[in-house]
């Protein structure tokens, strides 16, 4: 049994990828852009926000900076996490059984640690984890191993003792690919890479409802 893990946030722990996918074509729908592409939309799954906005700055010639439209996304996104995003099924007990076992828990984000902890708050899960640890903090999305490794060190422990739980492809193929064990969740906004997700990651399950711990 691992003794550590971390948890993903949007598709993993909260069910939000609706709300950023419905977003991002919101947001560019005010900047005069309809129908943007489901491709490029999928690939701000792995990305912080700040790389978000740059691809949306590449790919639709947007005015301003990344960081003006990185503000801007934020803004309305903070909405979301205060207000309405839920957990996803079976977060909470999950949760309690592996405090119950000692193991020692951390959050591993693309999204800004602020509305991470205040989305958490809210759900009343906060307590669980010892941080969170943001994307924008280490200075890379998930198709780098930065956030996950800074997560470790954090736990301070080596890779191959800490379970990370995803949702995304790029993500558990980043943190496999490191040393971790990795466990795949099912989230209906990555349906197209659950197949591959299964046949790469250590574990899949539907939902955390259906992990076992004993085999974490």
């Amino acid at each position: 049994m691992k003794a550590y893990a971390i948890f993903d946030l949007d598709g993993t722990l909260a069910d939000s990828m609706g709300f950023w996918r419905q977003f991002g074509r919101e947001y560019l729908a005010g900047c005069g852009i309809d129908n943007p592409p489901t491709a490029v939309l999928d690939q701000t799954k792995s990305m912080t926000v700040t790389e978000a906005a740059g691809l949306f700055l590449r790919a639709f010639h947007l005015q301003g900076s990344a960081a003006d439209i990185a503000a801007e996304m934020n803004a309305v996104m903070a909405e979301h996490y205060h207000r309405d995003i839920p957990l996803k099924p079976g977060v909470r007990a999950y949760l309690d059984r592996l405090r119950f076992k000692g193991v020692r828990m951390a959050v591993a984000s693309a999204t800004d640690r602020p509305l991470v902890e205040a989305c958490l708050r809210r759900l009343g899960v906060l307590s669980y984890f010892e941080f969170v640890c943001s994307c924008e903090e280490v200075g890379a999305g998930k198709e780098q191993p930065d956030v996950f490794l800074e997560a470790a060190r954090r736990l301070g422990a080596p890779p191959r003792d800490i379970a990370v739980f995803e949702d995304s492809l790029a993500a558990v193929r980043t943190a496999k690919a490191a040393g971790f064990h990795t466990i795949a969740v099912y989230d209906p906004y990555s349906e197209a890479e659950w197949p591959a997700l299964r046949a790469l990651a250590d574990e899949a399950i539907p939902d955390l409802s259906h992990a076992i711990v004993e085999t974490l």
